[in-house]
Protein backbone atom coordinates (compact mmCIF):
# COMPACT_ATOMS: atom_id res chain seq x y z
CA UNK A 1 0.00 0.00 0.00
CA UNK A 2 1.31 3.42 -0.92
CA UNK A 3 1.88 6.34 1.70
CA UNK A 4 -0.83 8.69 0.23
CA UNK A 5 -3.23 5.63 0.60
CA UNK A 6 -2.46 4.97 3.71
CA UNK A 7 -2.79 8.25 4.97
CA UNK A 8 -6.14 8.35 3.16
CA UNK A 9 -7.02 5.44 5.19
CA UNK A 10 -6.60 7.20 8.32
CA UNK A 11 -8.44 10.21 7.24
CA UNK A 12 -11.38 7.93 5.69
CA UNK A 13 -11.54 5.76 9.14
CA UNK A 14 -9.92 7.86 11.48
CA UNK A 15 -6.67 5.59 12.00
CA UNK A 16 -8.69 2.87 11.70
CA UNK A 17 -7.25 -0.46 10.05
CA UNK A 18 -9.71 -1.72 7.79
CA UNK A 19 -9.20 -5.32 6.33
CA UNK A 20 -10.74 -4.71 2.36
CA UNK A 21 -14.23 -6.04 2.30
CA UNK A 22 -15.29 -9.29 -0.37
CA UNK A 23 -13.66 -11.04 -2.98
CA UNK A 24 -9.98 -10.66 -4.68
CA UNK A 25 -12.44 -10.96 -7.78
CA UNK A 26 -14.35 -8.00 -6.73
CA UNK A 27 -11.84 -5.84 -6.14
CA UNK A 28 -10.06 -6.55 -9.39
CA UNK A 29 -12.61 -5.05 -11.62
CA UNK A 30 -13.23 -2.11 -9.67
CA UNK A 31 -11.37 -0.26 -12.51
CA UNK A 32 -14.32 2.06 -14.70
CA UNK A 33 -13.36 1.23 -18.01
CA UNK A 34 -16.37 2.48 -19.53
CA UNK A 35 -15.60 6.14 -18.04
CA UNK A 36 -11.86 5.60 -19.53
CA UNK A 37 -12.68 4.13 -22.76
CA UNK A 38 -12.73 7.57 -24.63
CA UNK A 39 -8.59 7.60 -23.97
CA UNK A 40 -8.82 4.09 -25.82
CA UNK A 41 -10.91 5.55 -28.50
CA UNK A 42 -8.74 8.68 -29.07
CA UNK A 43 -7.31 8.59 -33.04
CA UNK A 44 -10.04 5.47 -33.80
CA UNK A 45 -12.44 7.80 -35.84
CA UNK A 46 -12.26 8.09 -39.02
CA UNK A 47 -14.60 11.41 -39.61
CA UNK A 48 -11.11 14.17 -39.14
CA UNK A 49 -13.37 16.56 -37.05
CA UNK A 50 -14.33 13.79 -34.67
CA UNK A 51 -10.48 11.97 -35.08
CA UNK A 52 -9.34 15.75 -33.73
CA UNK A 53 -12.15 15.90 -31.41
CA UNK A 54 -11.28 12.60 -29.88
CA UNK A 55 -7.97 13.92 -28.45
CA UNK A 56 -9.34 17.49 -27.93
CA UNK A 57 -11.57 16.06 -25.09
CA UNK A 58 -8.85 14.44 -22.90
CA UNK A 59 -7.78 18.01 -22.16
CA UNK A 60 -7.74 19.23 -18.38
CA UNK A 61 -10.10 21.60 -16.94
CA UNK A 62 -11.68 22.46 -13.68
CA UNK A 63 -13.09 20.01 -11.34
CA UNK A 64 -13.15 17.40 -13.86
CA UNK A 65 -16.54 18.87 -15.26
CA UNK A 66 -15.72 19.00 -19.04
CA UNK A 67 -17.34 21.86 -19.81
CA UNK A 68 -17.13 21.77 -23.90
CA UNK A 69 -20.01 20.55 -26.60
CA UNK A 70 -19.26 20.83 -30.16
CA UNK A 71 -21.75 21.52 -32.95
CA UNK A 72 -20.35 19.79 -36.47
CA UNK A 73 -23.23 20.66 -39.13
CA UNK A 74 -21.03 22.83 -41.19
CA UNK A 75 -18.25 21.20 -43.28
CA UNK A 76 -15.00 21.67 -41.80
CA UNK A 77 -15.77 23.84 -39.16
CA UNK A 78 -16.74 22.99 -35.43
CA UNK A 79 -18.69 25.30 -33.16
CA UNK A 80 -17.14 24.90 -29.89
CA UNK A 81 -20.25 25.73 -26.77
CA UNK A 82 -19.44 26.02 -22.75
CA UNK A 83 -22.42 23.94 -21.06
CA UNK A 84 -23.28 26.35 -18.82
CA UNK A 85 -25.38 23.34 -16.88
CA UNK A 86 -21.63 22.55 -16.04
CA UNK A 87 -21.30 26.06 -14.14
CA UNK A 88 -19.19 25.97 -10.60
CA UNK A 89 -21.09 28.22 -9.14
CA UNK A 90 -19.77 28.76 -5.53
CA UNK A 91 -15.61 28.20 -6.40
CA UNK A 92 -15.63 29.67 -9.78
CA UNK A 93 -18.64 32.58 -9.98
CA UNK A 94 -17.25 34.12 -12.94
CA UNK A 95 -16.70 31.12 -14.91
CA UNK A 96 -12.97 32.50 -15.17
CA UNK A 97 -11.77 28.56 -14.14
CA UNK A 98 -13.93 26.76 -16.70
CA UNK A 99 -13.15 29.69 -19.61
CA UNK A 100 -9.51 28.37 -19.06
CA UNK A 101 -10.58 24.67 -19.32
CA UNK A 102 -12.18 25.95 -22.38
CA UNK A 103 -8.64 27.56 -23.69
CA UNK A 104 -6.88 23.89 -22.73
CA UNK A 105 -9.38 22.15 -25.13
CA UNK A 106 -8.82 24.35 -27.81
CA UNK A 107 -5.00 24.61 -27.91
CA UNK A 108 -5.70 20.45 -27.21
CA UNK A 109 -7.80 20.61 -30.52
CA UNK A 110 -5.46 22.98 -32.56
CA UNK A 111 -2.42 20.43 -31.57
CA UNK A 112 -4.35 17.48 -32.93
CA UNK A 113 -5.08 19.01 -35.87
CA UNK A 114 -1.84 19.72 -36.66
CA UNK A 115 -0.46 16.39 -36.46
CA UNK A 116 -3.46 15.52 -38.76
CA UNK A 117 -2.16 17.84 -40.88
CA UNK A 118 -4.51 20.46 -40.63
CA UNK A 119 -4.73 24.11 -39.45
CA UNK A 120 -7.27 25.43 -36.88
CA UNK A 121 -7.93 29.32 -37.16
CA UNK A 122 -10.47 30.05 -34.28
CA UNK A 123 -12.93 32.97 -34.35
CA UNK A 124 -13.39 33.74 -30.28
CA UNK A 125 -16.63 34.64 -28.85
CA UNK A 126 -18.15 35.49 -32.15
CA UNK A 127 -21.34 36.49 -30.93
CA UNK A 128 -20.51 36.84 -27.71
CA UNK A 129 -20.72 35.55 -24.79
CA UNK A 130 -24.08 34.22 -25.26
CA UNK A 131 -22.47 32.53 -28.34
CA UNK A 132 -20.19 29.85 -28.96
CA UNK A 133 -16.47 30.16 -27.47
CA UNK A 134 -15.17 29.38 -30.69
CA UNK A 135 -15.86 28.57 -34.37
CA UNK A 136 -12.91 26.56 -35.86
CA UNK A 137 -12.45 26.40 -39.23
CA UNK A 138 -10.17 23.77 -40.74
CA UNK A 139 -7.57 23.81 -43.91
CA UNK A 140 -5.37 21.58 -44.70
CA UNK A 141 -1.15 22.00 -44.35
CA UNK A 142 0.38 22.30 -40.82
CA UNK A 143 3.72 21.29 -39.53
CA UNK A 144 3.04 18.81 -36.38
CA UNK A 145 3.15 19.99 -33.38
CA UNK A 146 6.25 17.62 -31.23
CA UNK A 147 4.24 18.05 -28.15
CA UNK A 148 1.22 16.34 -29.42
CA UNK A 149 3.89 13.05 -28.74
CA UNK A 150 2.84 13.77 -24.69
CA UNK A 151 -1.28 14.10 -25.13
CA UNK A 152 -1.73 10.71 -23.75
CA UNK A 153 0.59 10.84 -20.84
CA UNK A 154 -0.42 14.08 -19.87
CA UNK A 155 -1.68 14.13 -15.87
CA UNK A 156 -2.42 16.81 -13.55
CA UNK A 157 -0.84 14.89 -10.18
CA UNK A 158 -1.80 15.13 -7.31
CA UNK A 159 0.59 13.77 -5.12
CA UNK A 160 3.69 14.56 -3.05
CA UNK A 161 6.63 15.19 -4.93
CA UNK A 162 9.94 14.49 -4.86
CA UNK A 163 12.11 17.82 -3.08
CA UNK A 164 14.84 17.68 -5.99
CA UNK A 165 14.99 20.78 -7.04
CA UNK A 166 13.88 21.79 -10.88
CA UNK A 167 16.94 21.64 -13.21
CA UNK A 168 18.37 25.13 -14.37
CA UNK A 169 18.15 23.48 -18.27
CA UNK A 170 14.47 22.69 -17.48
CA UNK A 171 13.41 25.85 -15.71
CA UNK A 172 15.11 27.37 -18.77
CA UNK A 173 12.86 25.10 -21.13
CA UNK A 174 9.60 26.02 -19.44
CA UNK A 175 10.66 29.58 -19.52
CA UNK A 176 8.34 30.61 -22.57
CA UNK A 177 5.26 28.57 -20.95
CA UNK A 178 5.60 30.01 -17.64
CA UNK A 179 7.07 31.75 -14.45
CA UNK A 180 8.97 29.90 -12.42
CA UNK A 181 9.13 30.06 -8.92
CA UNK A 182 12.35 28.71 -7.03
CA UNK A 183 13.35 30.58 -4.29
CA UNK A 184 13.19 28.93 -0.96
CA UNK A 185 11.02 32.20 0.90
CA UNK A 186 8.94 32.59 -1.98
CA UNK A 187 8.12 29.22 -2.02
CA UNK A 188 7.61 28.92 1.24
CA UNK A 189 5.48 31.87 1.00
CA UNK A 190 2.87 29.97 -1.36
CA UNK A 191 2.77 27.20 0.36
CA UNK A 192 1.41 28.43 3.41
CA UNK A 193 -1.11 30.66 1.17
CA UNK A 194 -1.99 27.48 -1.16
CA UNK A 195 -3.10 25.83 2.40
CA UNK A 196 -4.80 28.75 3.76
CA UNK A 197 -6.55 29.40 0.70
CA UNK A 198 -7.84 25.78 0.50
CA UNK A 199 -9.07 25.93 4.47
CA UNK A 200 -11.15 28.61 3.06
CA UNK A 201 -12.97 26.52 0.31
CA UNK A 202 -12.99 23.54 2.65
CA UNK A 203 -14.45 25.61 5.95
CA UNK A 204 -16.98 27.38 3.98
CA UNK A 205 -19.92 25.29 3.70
CA UNK A 206 -21.46 26.28 0.27
CA UNK A 207 -18.06 25.46 -1.35
CA UNK A 208 -17.63 22.87 0.16
CA UNK A 209 -20.35 20.67 -0.77
CA UNK A 210 -20.42 22.40 -4.74
CA UNK A 211 -17.15 19.96 -4.33
CA UNK A 212 -18.47 16.99 -2.24
CA UNK A 213 -21.70 16.94 -4.59
CA UNK A 214 -19.75 16.31 -8.10
CA UNK A 215 -17.87 13.67 -5.95
CA UNK A 216 -18.43 10.32 -7.64
CA UNK A 217 -17.70 7.53 -5.78
CA UNK A 218 -17.01 4.11 -6.61
CA UNK A 219 -16.87 2.64 -10.39
CA UNK A 220 -20.70 2.46 -11.18
CA UNK A 221 -21.27 6.04 -10.09
CA UNK A 222 -17.95 6.92 -12.34
CA UNK A 223 -19.09 4.96 -15.11
CA UNK A 224 -22.60 6.78 -15.35
CA UNK A 225 -21.38 10.48 -14.44
CA UNK A 226 -17.37 10.11 -15.59
CA UNK A 227 -16.89 13.86 -14.45
CA UNK A 228 -16.35 15.40 -11.62
CA UNK A 229 -14.08 14.74 -8.70
CA UNK A 230 -13.92 10.87 -9.20
CA UNK A 231 -12.86 8.73 -6.21
CA UNK A 232 -12.64 5.30 -7.05
CA UNK A 233 -9.99 1.66 -7.52
CA UNK A 234 -10.12 -1.17 -5.25
CA UNK A 235 -8.98 0.83 -2.51
CA UNK A 236 -12.01 3.34 -2.43
CA UNK A 237 -14.43 1.11 -3.25
CA UNK A 238 -13.99 -1.08 -0.30
CA UNK A 239 -13.95 2.36 2.35
CA UNK A 240 -17.26 2.86 0.33
CA UNK A 241 -18.74 -0.37 0.70
CA UNK A 242 -17.72 -0.12 4.65
CA UNK A 243 -19.61 2.77 4.79
CA UNK A 244 -16.79 4.84 5.76
CA UNK A 245 -16.42 7.24 2.49
CA UNK A 246 -19.40 9.05 2.58
CA UNK A 247 -20.68 11.96 0.93
CA UNK A 248 -22.32 13.07 4.74
CA UNK A 249 -18.91 12.29 6.04
CA UNK A 250 -16.63 14.86 3.78
CA UNK A 251 -19.72 17.25 4.58
CA UNK A 252 -18.58 17.04 8.57
CA UNK A 253 -15.48 19.50 9.23
CA UNK A 254 -15.52 18.93 12.85
CA UNK A 255 -14.44 15.03 12.18
CA UNK A 256 -10.74 13.10 13.26
CA UNK A 257 -11.19 12.19 9.15
CA UNK A 258 -11.02 15.56 7.95
CA UNK A 259 -8.51 17.08 10.45
CA UNK A 260 -6.48 14.35 9.27
CA UNK A 261 -7.32 15.00 5.44
CA UNK A 262 -5.96 18.92 6.06
CA UNK A 263 -2.28 17.33 8.03
CA UNK A 264 -2.48 15.08 4.46
CA UNK A 265 -2.85 18.28 2.18
CA UNK A 266 -0.67 20.30 4.26
CA UNK A 267 1.98 17.52 3.79
CA UNK A 268 1.19 17.50 0.45
CA UNK A 269 1.93 21.18 -0.15
CA UNK A 270 4.85 20.65 1.60
CA UNK A 271 6.57 18.05 -0.69
CA UNK A 272 6.71 20.96 -3.04
CA UNK A 273 10.18 22.40 -4.52
CA UNK A 274 8.77 24.56 -7.04
CA UNK A 275 5.57 26.89 -8.44
CA UNK A 276 5.00 28.02 -11.84
CA UNK A 277 2.38 30.66 -12.97
CA UNK A 278 0.61 32.09 -15.99
CA UNK A 279 -0.25 35.37 -16.01
CA UNK A 280 -1.86 37.55 -18.31
CA UNK A 281 -2.11 41.85 -18.64
CA UNK A 282 -5.84 41.29 -17.94
CA UNK A 283 -8.94 39.24 -17.43
CA UNK A 284 -10.90 39.50 -20.11
CA UNK A 285 -12.66 36.40 -21.79
CA UNK A 286 -9.96 36.55 -24.26
CA UNK A 287 -7.41 36.52 -22.47
CA UNK A 288 -8.71 33.65 -20.16
CA UNK A 289 -8.79 31.42 -23.49
CA UNK A 290 -5.17 32.36 -23.97
CA UNK A 291 -4.08 31.49 -20.17
CA UNK A 292 -5.90 27.90 -21.03
CA UNK A 293 -3.89 27.67 -24.17
CA UNK A 294 -0.83 28.06 -22.44
CA UNK A 295 -1.52 25.46 -19.47
CA UNK A 296 -2.38 23.32 -21.84
CA UNK A 297 1.10 23.29 -23.40
CA UNK A 298 2.82 23.96 -20.67
CA UNK A 299 1.34 20.54 -18.88
CA UNK A 300 2.41 18.78 -22.15
CA UNK A 301 5.91 20.24 -21.74
CA UNK A 302 6.39 19.29 -18.36
CA UNK A 303 5.31 15.61 -19.39
CA UNK A 304 8.09 15.76 -22.08
CA UNK A 305 10.69 16.97 -19.37
CA UNK A 306 9.99 14.18 -17.22
CA UNK A 307 8.06 16.71 -14.42
CA UNK A 308 4.89 16.79 -12.98
CA UNK A 309 2.04 19.51 -12.75
CA UNK A 310 -0.40 19.70 -9.77
CA UNK A 311 -2.78 23.11 -10.19
CA UNK A 312 -3.47 24.68 -6.99
CA UNK A 313 -5.82 27.63 -8.07
CA UNK A 314 -8.12 28.07 -4.89
CA UNK A 315 -6.23 31.36 -3.79
CA UNK A 316 -7.09 32.82 -7.36
CA UNK A 317 -10.81 32.04 -6.45
CA UNK A 318 -13.11 34.79 -6.66
CA UNK A 319 -16.05 34.44 -4.36
CA UNK A 320 -15.96 36.88 -1.19
CA UNK A 321 -14.39 34.68 1.40
CA UNK A 322 -11.29 33.99 -0.57
CA UNK A 323 -10.66 37.95 -0.72
CA UNK A 324 -8.11 38.56 1.25
CA UNK A 325 -5.82 35.35 -0.35
CA UNK A 326 -6.82 36.24 -3.74
CA UNK A 327 -5.15 39.84 -2.99
CA UNK A 328 -2.30 38.16 -1.44
CA UNK A 329 -1.47 35.96 -4.51
CA UNK A 330 -1.64 38.84 -6.91
CA UNK A 331 0.66 40.58 -4.31
CA UNK A 332 3.24 37.60 -4.70
CA UNK A 333 2.72 36.45 -7.96
CA UNK A 334 1.85 39.38 -10.68
CA UNK A 335 2.74 42.46 -11.67
CA UNK A 336 0.20 45.86 -11.55
CA UNK A 337 -2.47 45.37 -13.75
CA UNK A 338 -1.41 41.67 -14.23
CA UNK A 339 -3.86 38.92 -13.43
CA UNK A 340 -2.89 35.19 -12.19
CA UNK A 341 -4.65 32.67 -14.00
CA UNK A 342 -3.14 30.21 -12.82
CA UNK A 343 -0.88 28.95 -10.21
CA UNK A 344 0.31 24.97 -10.19
CA UNK A 345 3.03 22.89 -7.79
CA UNK A 346 5.95 21.85 -10.12
CA UNK A 347 8.26 19.44 -9.08
CA UNK A 348 9.32 15.24 -9.77
CA UNK A 349 6.36 12.97 -8.86
CA UNK A 350 4.75 10.00 -9.51
CA UNK A 351 2.72 8.35 -12.09
CA UNK A 352 -1.19 8.33 -11.90
CA UNK A 353 -3.89 7.09 -13.53
CA UNK A 354 -5.80 9.03 -16.17
CA UNK A 355 -8.80 10.53 -15.39
CA UNK A 356 -12.91 9.33 -16.37
CA UNK A 357 -14.03 11.57 -19.71
CA UNK A 358 -17.61 11.40 -21.61
CA UNK A 359 -17.36 9.81 -24.69
CA UNK A 360 -17.16 12.19 -27.96
CA UNK A 361 -20.96 11.30 -28.54
CA UNK A 362 -22.47 12.89 -25.74
CA UNK A 363 -20.63 16.12 -26.29
CA UNK A 364 -21.90 16.67 -30.09
CA UNK A 365 -24.79 18.46 -30.73
CA UNK A 366 -25.43 18.40 -34.11
CA UNK A 367 -23.51 16.40 -37.25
Amino acid sequence: MTKSRRNFLKVLGGGTILAACGTGAFLSTRTPHKALSPWQKAGQYQDLRKWILSYALLAPNPHNRQPWMVDLSQKNQIAIYRDKSKALTHTDPHSRQLTIGMGCFLELLNIAASHAGHTVTFDLFPEGEDGPVAQARLSEGSRPDPLFAQVMNRRSCKEPFSMEPISDAHAKQLASYCTVVESAPKVAQIKQMTLEAWLIEANTPRTLKESVDLMRIGKAEINANPDGIDLGGPFLETLSVAGILTREGQLDTQSSGFQQGVSMYQNMLTATPAYCTVCTSGNTRLEQIKAGRQWLRLNLKTTELGLALHPVSQALQEFPEMEEQYRKAHTLLAKPEETVQMLGRLGIGPATTRSPRWPLEAKIINV
